[in-house]
Order: C-alpha cells, then structure tokens, then sequence
C-alpha cells in the first residue's frame, strides 16, 4: 500500500521502510476524520488549552478552511456516475 510514497520518503528522508510506512498510516488516519470528528476534537484540545467557546469556535471555522476532511462513501453507482456521467 502506498508503495511509491514509501519509496519516495526513503530516499528523501533517513526513515527506515517501516518508519515510512507509519508516518504515512498516521498523516492518512489524521485526514480520515470527518467534519464532525475533526471539529469534535478540535473542540476539546482548545477547551484543553483554557480557550473559551467564543475563541474556540472562531478558531475552528478558520481551521475548516483549509482542513482536508475524509470524501462521503460512495456506492459502486455512485462511481460509476463519477466516471461515466
């Protein structure tokens, strides 16, 4: 699974294959959250650092901006109409 980035971190970095790999599962696990999850847990690490709801939620309306958040499953139909119309 993601051979070719692997490879890529392997030769650009001083990571092992295995440390690699990880770093990849984690940085793919991080985009996974959906909205929801992502602003959930936003939520709770600016409460963590003593921000108040005002500022919390400021906060992370400017973060979903440019927040990459995990695509809706899509049916077999559904992709089929992505690649045929």
């Amino acid at each position: 699974m993601h051979d070719e980035l692997v490879d890529h971190l392997t030769r650009s970095t001083p990571l092992s294959r295995g440390e690699a790999l990880r770093v990849i599962q984690d940085v793919l696990a991080y985009f996974d959250e959906t909205t929801e999850e992502f602003v959930r847990r936003r939520h709770r690490e600016l409460q963590g650092q003593g921000l108040v709801n005002t500022a919390i939620f400021e906060r992370i309306e400017a973060d979903l901006k440019y927040r990459a958040v995990a695509p809706p499953e899509l049916s077999l139909r559904q992709l089929r109409r992505i690649v045929y119309g």
